[in-house]
């Protein structure tokens, strides 16, 4: 800092081209927190801007760990220093950025109101000096068309220039590719994933990349520019935007997110309660409150998507099994023949069915089932467009197969299988979207889940189980498109079917909440890390003696060797670095703590290269590794144990061949029990070491494969639809009425009334008869309704059609002007009038709406707005306000 002489020195500024000062970094030792050098850097930069009239971005550093001070943004940990170019555009953003909520969105982008309403919700984030958002939107809802709006706005006002787009399917990452090349024409987009690059695919001059998690992952170190550095520098992109964002994706490729220093957005068509805690964590938000949600229910409540039917099914082979001395004579006779080979097998478990065992009553029975209760196309004669999801591609192919054989008359292309096994699958996919075209019936296999959109689709069978919540949404949403005249003219589809035989609906109604699949570890890491255990368990005094100090000496020198080789230009290993140069050096494995072990296994572990070794050979010394951890800390390594007895009897099976005779003392002896009670680390080191290689010559026990034709049969189906009540059975004069109008919505004073028309003296004349005469008595409508007017009153049962009250307020929705709060505000009116019909305006000073603010607080600095919005209001009320008076003065 300046002395009394008014000098002193800064240890670094970045100076742009104009000699003006872009940075300062303040560098510490690298024993030393950076953080300490925060305010001095702080200081540093207030001096530059008071000399120079050019505030510079704020670095301190420790030669390991780089923190960034950027204008308003909080401090926050980068993965190194931006290039000169990048923070000169820092700078000159500070002159060329424009407000985000002046800037207008592009109806012919997106032209929704909740389109609108998510680009707001995730700009005015941005603005707050958020750097993430988390927008959950179903499937079918124009997910990408947001996207690519908020692109757009956030280009428009020169907040971002440039953008990656990360999907974990490539199917996924080429569809949005094919829509912003669309919709965007004049912006610069390269797909990471063709094969070769050019002048219409050049990342260097590209405003947009496309690609997948881990094509990105290897492009950040091999993609460079003409100059040889590296192209992706930490500062190249200004946003990512994730498609289906959750907790497995961060956890396998979070060194992108960390690597990057960049606004986040993330995308899911998962609800958003069902959307895991962690991924709240990752967009630093609050459990179940994102951005913006816009879910499933509230598209088929705003007509944009569709519902869907349910028919569950359990049927008794895949639930049950099949058990020996259940089956009938006949069946038995069919059992002995089938399972000849295999004579002490009387059961197989319910899991086997579909995976292994093939069975044609099985399929039959579904088969049937959807071709006699499926929802048919226009003519009555077809089944509509239907995917079959299938457990694996044996599945699939068996589907087809039976098909072809119980309904010869539609031909061999009505049924196909499409997956990943079929060559030039895509043309048949092609053929499937297009309703005039066979396929009608795709059976999938992890293909059609997502990624395709064919608002012809009517019919979805889920033929296996799904217990990733992820996925099972991702499926559902196969079916919720629009579709215009799909039944014929003026006849639209209304809704899908799903055929459920896996209890999948079951399980996710459950209260539990069902976590996803944890992400496997590899291998490679998990050995590293379970020898890791071993040398800080052999630091105890116990072990301070041979055979263990050598052993400790032998597992660190592996560990050190393998760390030693990492490559540092690689930029994960540079994320790690600190941890990296620390142990490297053999004095830190002295005394390993707690936390030195959680840094080796969070650190360094993960970017281990696995060597090059045969696989089965490295899984079993993760076996022995595990046995000789249980010995010397005292824990149960009984499982594995019995692994590698199994693995000695199948080698004792192969003894014809010489590498394996020549073990035969090593290999008895690890098959006799008594061993096992307290072998040495030496002895356990010789097994490993003697059987490692010979795992290689025991035969890959390939399930077999069975196709069968046992009885099977429906235990139970279940169909999830509201049935509807007659009026007969209705008891009370209150439940009659509202029954009938519910179900009269098309009657003409019932159809006015719901969606906010004018009413005549005819109309009101037409309902009192109904409520007063039909129904009942003007006595028992006093008696329950008191003095109410029945306009009132039907208004209030049917409520306001919901594309009427969109309508209605479609100017304040729309209305880029607004912020989160006030569109908020106007959102609840909305579900309100559409819920109750009627609004008195004194209700807008009570709850749901206080909880967001008074009209007078949201909207008093905009008096015409506030007095517009109270306009509307008193407007849809005015058409339920048909009073006595009022019919007195039509003639």
């Amino acid at each position: 800092m300046p002395n009394h002489a008014g000098k002193g020195f800064v240890d670094y500024v970045l100076y742009g081209l104009n000699g003006l000062p872009l940075a300062v970094i303040e560098a510490k030792h690298t024993m030393r927190d950076p953080k300490v050098g925060r305010q001095q850097a702080i200081l540093y930069a207030e001096l530059l801007f008071k000399a120079m009239g050019q505030m510079p971005n704020i670095f301190y550093n420790n030669g390991f760990e780089t923190w960034m001070i950027e204008d308003n943004y909080p401090a926050r940990k980068v993965a190194g220093f931006y290039t000169r170019d990048e923070l000169q555009l820092i700078v000159d953003r500070r002159h060329l950025k424009f407000s985000l909520q002046t800037t207008a969105i592009n109806d012919e982008i997106t032209n929704r109101y909740y389109q609108k309403e998510a680009i707001i919700s995730a700009c005015e984030a941005f603005e707050n000096n958020q750097r993430h958002a988390l927008l959950v939107m179903a499937t079918g809802s124009g997910k990408t068309r947001t996207a690519m709006s908020l692109v757009d706005v956030l280009t428009q006002a020169n907040w971002v220039k440039n953008i990656l787009f990360l999907a974990d399917r490539t199917s996924l990452v080429k569809q949005a590719f094919r829509n912003f090349n669309k919709l965007m024409p004049n912006l610069t987009l390269c797909n990471l994933l063709e094969n070769k690059y050019g002048k219409e695919n050049n990342p260097q001059t590209s405003r947009m990349i496309f690609s997948t998690y881990p094509t990105m992952m290897n492009a950040i170190d091999s993609i460079k520019q003409e100059d040889k550095d590296r192209l992706f520098t930490i500062g190249h992109f200004d946003l990512i935007i994730i498609d289906e964002s959750h907790r497995s994706i961060y956890q396998k490729y979070r060194a992108i997110f960390e690597y990057f220093d960049a606004l986040l957005v993330g995308l899911t068509a998962t609800p958003r309660e069902e959307v895991d805690k962690n991924t709240y964590e990752l967009f630093n938000l609050e459990n179940s409150v994102p951005t913006y949600a816009y879910d499933l229910e509230d598209a088929v409540n705003d007509k944009y998507l569709v519902s869907y039917r349910t028919i569950e099914t359990e049927l008794k082979l895949p639930k049950e099994g099949i058990h020996y001395d259940d089956l009938s004579e006949e069946d038995k006779k069919l059992f002995d023949d089938t399972f000849e080979d295999e004579p002490t097998v009387k059961d197989i478990d319910g899991g086997a069915i579909n995976q292994w065992l093939f069975n044609q009553q099985t399929i039959d029975l579904v088969l049937k089932e959807l071709m006699k209760k499926g929802i048919r196309d226009s003519s009555g004669d077809e089944i509509g467009k239907t995917i079959i999801f299938a457990k694996n591609h044996r599945h699939a192919q068996a589907i087809k197969e039976r098909f072809d054989k119980l309904f010869p008359e539609k031909g061999p292309k009505y049924a196909e299988v499409i997956d990943y096994s079929v060559n030039y699958y895509q043309s048949l996919i092609d053929a499937f979207s297009v309703k005039e075209r066979q396929p009608q019936i795709a059976i999938s296999v992890d293909m059609l889940d997502t990624g395709i959109d064919v608002p012809e689709l009517v019919n979805l069978v889920f033929f296996k189980k799904i217990r990733s919540k992820i996925k099972f949404w991702q499926m559902i949403g196969r079916g919720t498109r629009l579709c215009e005249d799909l039944f014929g003219p003026g006849q639209d589809k209304t809704e899908f079917l799903i055929f459920d035989y896996g209890n999948n609906f079951e399980f996710f109604r459950a209260e539990e909440k069902i976590g996803e699949t944890k992400s496997v570890m590899p291998l490679a890491q998990r050995l590293f890390n379970i020898k890791v255990d071993i040398i800080r368990e052999l630091q105890d005094l116990q072990y301070q003696e041979e055979p263990f100090i050598s052993y400790r000496q032998k597992l660190l020198d592996e560990l050190l060797e393998s760390i030693q080789t990492l490559n540092e230009e690689d930029f994960r290993v540079r994320m790690s670095l600190k941890y990296v140069t620390k142990y490297k050096q053999q004095k830190y494995w002295q005394s390993l703590s707690v936390v030195q072990t959680d840094e080796i296994k969070t650190y360094i572990a993960p970017l281990v290269l696995p060597e090059k070794d045969d696989e089965l050979a490295k899984r079993f010394d993760l076996w022995m590794f595990a046995i000789e951890l249980s010995m010397i800390a005292n824990s149960d390594g009984t499982r594995f144990i019995r692994q590698v007895m199994v693995t000695a009897q199948e080698l004792k099976k192969l003894g014809t061949v010489p590498q394996v005779l020549a073990q035969i003392e090593i290999i008895q002896k690890v098959q006799q029990p008594d061993f096992w009670q307290r072998p040495s680390v030496t002895e356990l080191e010789e097994i490993r070491l003697a059987l490692r290689e010979l795992i290689r010559f025991i035969p890959k026990n390939d399930q077999k494969i069975y196709y069968t034709n046992f009885e099977d049969e429906i235990i139970s189906t279940t169909e999830h639809n509201a049935p509807l009540l007659k009026v007969n059975d209705l008891r009370s004069y209150k439940e009659k009425v509202e029954f009938y109008i519910k179900n009269h919505l098309g009657h003409t004073a019932v159809y006015k009334l719901n969606h906010n028309l004018p009413l005549t003296k005819q109309d009101v004349v037409t309902l009192e008869t109904v409520l007063w005469e039909k129904l009942g008595s003007k006595e028992q409508y006093e008696s329950d309704y008191g003095d109410k007017p029945v306009t009132h009153l039907v208004r209030e049962i049917a409520g306001l059609d919901r594309e009427t009250a969109n309508t209605a307020f479609s100017t304040f929705l729309s209305d880029t002007q607004l912020n989160t709060n006030q569109l908020q505000f106007v959102k609840l009116i909305v579900e309100y009038v559409v819920k109750n019909g009627y609004l008195e305006k004194q209700q807008l000073m009570q709850d749901p709406f206080k909880t967001v603010g008074s009209v007078v607080s949201l909207f008093g600095q905009d008096r015409h707005r506030m007095m517009s919005l109270i306009k509307t209001i008193d407007e849809i009320n005015s058409n339920a306000d048909f009073s006595e008076e009022h019919m007195e003065g039509i003639s």
